[in-house]
């Protein structure tokens, strides 16, 4: 069971123990140890700062430090969920975090459970977002990407509002969380929708309040015709009035693609010019302009595609160079890509805890009988125009075929035409029922066994947070051992994966204060060699393990060997 400090588990579970020291000692091989070559990065980025958040009893085993590690190891190593730690192995989990083993299942659940109670998960992310972009790291929040994400939900408790979802193309029950991620893609901040809110509605009402309790818009002071910020957003946010209203009242620029694009811009106006996009250079053809619309005037940019095709950006940010522009918004997929990487490694659509919320009755949402009684008057039209398609043609046939052919004619005319009777009856019934019915009404006013509530929100905005912090370590390390591979793009983040999988040795020494952590050999020599120069950066910081005084000392086995 791997449990070896029963005295102190037994003083803890009468109410009279403190939480357990971290003390490590003499391991070989280690499962998965390699995690904690992450760990410099971990709390350069903040991991820590839930101790200035959430209040925790002095009188259990596990303290907070060790609870955030062990879920912030969780989610680095692919653990998607206090479930899957039974197929691990508690004491070797345990003695990378300094104690005999690993919180059980249930016991993990309920520490999650007292941070959530205390719905400090939004303060804890703001408190990050002054930390991440504080100093030299400012201007990587000059452009904030914006975008949601449908996260599909399969049970069967809640009675949550349908969303189509592009990656099926189908309408199902979901649930949107709004993202914020920086220049280069590293999330920033997240917000939950509760009904179906519209990107514009979570922009203005969630996202800008979240966003004016940080750094990121309260301290900063707009120079002459600059903004606080600038949101890059898709087509789903589109509204030249909204555009004008965060210019004027929050003083943010946005930048966005143009809809309903209909006139064409002669090809010899575009001029050739190089665009950084996602840190890679690519020659475009663009133009600039400017154009009204809906009453107000902006930046339009075009580019112009090998095809003739011209895709049209709008901007209120007033100096920024055309190119810039074209290169922020086309390196829009860097959060695409964000949502990509989370879904595949992190699983962060999994969800952290069970059960519902009630929504506020007084919110209003659009009528679930307009919106039935809207999807009959669809069909039945589209059923009038497939018969409309048969009755006509046989006019024209009347007129040309032989007289002894006109009776079957107009039997079926005669057929086709009672059918269209009794169908445009029919319409016109729905018709006037939606009539009566009020397209939008008050939560409260649904019957109560169709009235739409949430999920718990709070475990698993934690949550979130806490993969935010994971995955900007994972990037860190990623761009430190970058420089050391020869085809960097492609498998910087495959040896990162690697060295957190691999196994390590772990070897104390308190008489000098040190804990040596030695990685084990990875796939190749050539990671080997990057894993190696990765361990004088991460010696470098003097990374102390949170919770003693013993600082951290990297090496590889591999190099070592060599060296003998």
């Amino acid at each position: 069971m791997a449990t070896t400090r029963a005295e102190e588990r037994v003083a803890c579970s009468l109410g009279k123990g403190t939480p357990a020291a971290v003390k490590f000692e003499e391991s070989q091989a280690l499962c998965g140890a390699g995690v904690l070559f992450l760990l410099p990065a971990l709390l350069a980025h903040g991991l820590l700062k839930t101790k200035e958040v959430y209040q925790w009893s002095s009188k259990v085993f596990y303290s907070l430090e060790s609870i955030v590690l062990t879920l912030a190891f969780m989610a680095l190593s692919r653990i998607k969920n206090p479930e899957q730690l039974k197929q691990c192995k508690p004491g070797e989990l345990g003695r990378i975090i300094g104690l005999d083993r690993v919180p059980e299942v249930k016991c993990l659940r309920e520490k999650i459970q007292l941070l959530t109670a205390q719905n400090h998960a939004s303060q804890l992310n703001n408190l990050l977002v002054d930390h991440w972009y504080s100093g030299q790291g400012k201007e990587d929040a000059d452009f904030l990407y914006i975008d949601g994400h449908v996260r599909i939900y399969y049970g069967y408790k809640a009675n949550l509002p349908v969303k189509f979802v592009s990656r099926q193309k189908l309408c199902l029950s979901a649930t949107t969380e709004y993202w914020v991620n920086d220049a280069h893609g590293m999330p920033v901040m997240m917000v939950m929708g509760e009904l179906t809110e519209k990107l514009q509605t979570a922009i203005e009402d969630l996202i800008i309040p979240q966003l004016q309790q940080t750094n990121l818009l309260s301290a900063r002071t707009p120079e002459d015709q600059q903004p606080r910020c600038t949101f890059i957003f898709d087509r789903e946010a589109y509204e030249p009035a909204f555009f004008h209203r965060l210019w004027t009242e929050h003083r943010i620029a946005i930048i966005t693609y143009r809809k309903n694009v209909k006139d064409t811009w002669l090809e010899n106006s575009f001029e050739s010019s190089t665009v950084s996009v996602l840190q890679q250079s690519v020659n475009m053809h663009l133009c600039e302009t400017q154009t009204e619309l809906g009453g107000y005037l902006f930046r339009e940019i075009r580019r112009l595609g090998k095809d003739g095709h011209q895709t049209s950006i709008v901007t209120t940010h007033p100096t920024l160079e055309t190119n810039l522009i074209a290169g922020r918004m086309f390196g829009r997929w860097c959060q695409e890509n964000f949502f990509r990487y989370l879904i595949e490694d992190y699983d962060f659509d999994k969800m952290t805890s069970f059960g519902t919320e009630s929504i506020d009755l007084d919110k209003e949402v659009v009528n679930p009988e307009y919106r039935k009684l809207t999807h009959q008057i669809k069909k039945t039209r589209e059923k009038i125009q497939r018969l409309q398609a048969r009755f006509f043609p046989l006019i024209e046939q009347a007129i040309d075929e032989p007289l002894d052919k006109l009776p079957s004619i107009t039997l079926k005319q005669m057929e086709y035409k009672a059918m269209l009777d009794k169908l445009r009856k029919v319409e016109d019934e729905l018709v006037a029922q939606r009539v009566q019915a009020k397209p939008r009404i008050k939560l409260g006013q649904m019957p109560e066994q169709l009235r739409y509530n949430k999920l718990k929100t709070e475990s698993k905005l934690l949550m979130n947070v806490i993969k935010m912090i994971c995955y900007r370590a994972e990037s860190s390390v990623a761009t430190w051992m970058a420089p050391f591979l020869a085809k960097a793009e492609d498998e910087k983040r495959m040896v990162v994966k690697q060295v957190i999988a691999s196994n390590a040795d772990l070897s104390p020494d308190y008489q000098n204060n040190t804990l040596t952590i030695t990685l084990h050999s990875l796939s190749a020599q050539r990671f080997n060699t990057a894993a190696s120069e990765l361990t004088k950066i991460l010696n470098e910081t003097e990374t102390q393990f949170p919770g003693t005084n013993l600082k951290m000392i990297f090496q590889i086995s591999a190099i070592s060997d060599c060296a003998r």
